[in-house]
């Protein structure tokens, strides 16, 4: 199988790694009327799916430096497709909750797996991470759209059963194109040797050091300001009227012009390195974050526009570092940590919004705040490496 194959299967999985883990949010207003039950007490069954996705990420990464990744990304089409269509059979409480839980861990494999095995074929890294983050991204904008149309015109049950047979079919050709073990591990191993520079352990250390960082204050700044987003432009920019119409929209076209941002930023990646690019993409988030916590109007809107373009622009950037930085038998466990600190601080944005909301420290407050931790964040990714342009993009440029 080759290279780019691979990377196919890989982005392709990332779609319905968060394609999956957005359809029962919006499933569960159909299911709630058609099991007689209020939508608050149907949305509760949820919890063991991102309970689950959680927790399986620690276990999932070490998997993904023993065993063969590709085959690993196979499991996780099948063990979400058959999850799938087992929730799209329940039909009661305790199937539902146990196929949700079984949906999280197998949802786990992907990013500790996936984006490592990124980080060792992809020539280029930078680009290919910021290609594979606009997959998940879509993967994000089409789960309510198309659950909503499934679940309208077939019922809830299609929602689910639909993508899953689809996930099924997917990994059964995966394992098929995956037998073909000698061209795989000649193109692992050449691909390997392009992206595994050695660094001192000194070195990497400081790297991950700063990528922990990077996960848990960016996972704060980035749940906070995508969460409140719809209040924020609520308060802002219609000044408290109940508009929903209008704040949805508003925020739709935001993370529709922002998914699109880490194309150009993996590009100044395998060019430039990580260094440059997290100084100056955290310089204009901090300045950007204190803009936005005084601004209304439509100035408040381009600036909430500018600021979640600049964060979803550095979403590739920590995975790079791994990538570049640590030994290759290490970087899913790498990824899995930084992930389990995103998404275990991730899990305490919507509790404090309400706190803050409950305390009356408005967006000025949250705002400055975040403004902070960005800052922190800076200061941390002064300490990276300095490097002149990649060796991935040097490689590339050898000749035959």
């Amino acid at each position: 199988m080759s290279r780019n194959e691979m990377l196919q299967f890989i982005n392709v999985a990332h779609f319905f790694d968060h394609f999956f883990l957005l359809i029962f949010p919006t499933a569960a207003l159909a299911i709630a009327p058609a099991w007689a039950m209020s939508f608050a007490d149907v949305l509760l069954f949820g919890t063991p799916l991102y309970f689950m996705f959680a927790l399986g990420t620690i276990p999932a990464g070490w998997l993904g430096d023993r065993m063969d990744r590709m085959m690993l990304i196979a499991v996780f089409y099948l063990g979400c497709g058959a999850s799938a269509l087992w929730i799209s059979l329940a039909t009661g409480p305790v199937a539902m909750t146990f196929g949700l839980a079984s949906l999280g861990l197998f949802a786990a494999i992907y990013h500790p797996v996936g984006l490592a095995h990124v980080t060792q074929i992809g020539l280029r890294s930078g680009r290919a991470l910021a290609i594979n983050g606009v997959f998940g991204n879509m993967g994000l904008a089409g789960a309510a759209v198309t659950t909503g149309i499934l679940a309208q015109i077939f019922g809830w049950q299609s929602a689910f059963a639909l993508p899953g047979a689809l996930s099924v079919a997917i990994g059964f050709l995966l394992l098929v194109r995956n037998r073909t073990r000698r061209s795989q591990n000649t193109a692992d191993a050449s691909c390997a040797l392009a992206n595994n520079t050695p660094h001192d352990r000194r070195t990497q250390w400081a790297v991950f050091a700063v990528i922990c960082i990077a996960a848990l204050l960016g996972g704060l700044v980035f749940n906070l300001v995508t969460i409140s987003l719809p209040k924020f432009l609520e308060e802002r920019l219609i000044s408290g009227q109940a508009d929903l119409a209008w704040v949805g929209a508003s925020a739709g076209v935001i993370f529709a012009i922002a998914a699109f941002a880490q194309l150009p930023v993996g590009g100044l990646l395998d060019r430039i390195g990580a260094r440059p690019v997290m100084l100056c993409l955290l310089s204009a988030e901090t300045v950007l974050l204190l803009s936005v916590s005084q601004a209304d109007g439509w100035a408040a809107f381009a600036l909430v526009l500018m600021l979640v373009i600049v964060i979803f622009a550095g979403i590739p950037v920590t995975t790079w570092l791994v990538g570049h930085y640590l030994d290759l038998n290490i970087r899913s466990r790498a990824v899995s940590v930084e992930y389990v600190l995103s998404l275990g601080v991730g899990s305490a944005a919507v509790p404090l919004i309400a706190i803050l909301q409950h305390a009356a420290y408005g967006f000025e407050i949250q705002f400055i705040g975040l403004a902070m931790c960005s800052a922190a964040i800076c200061i941390t990714a002064y300490f990276l490496p300095k490097t002149g342009r990649s060796l991935e993009f040097a490689s590339s440029k050898r000749p035959s």
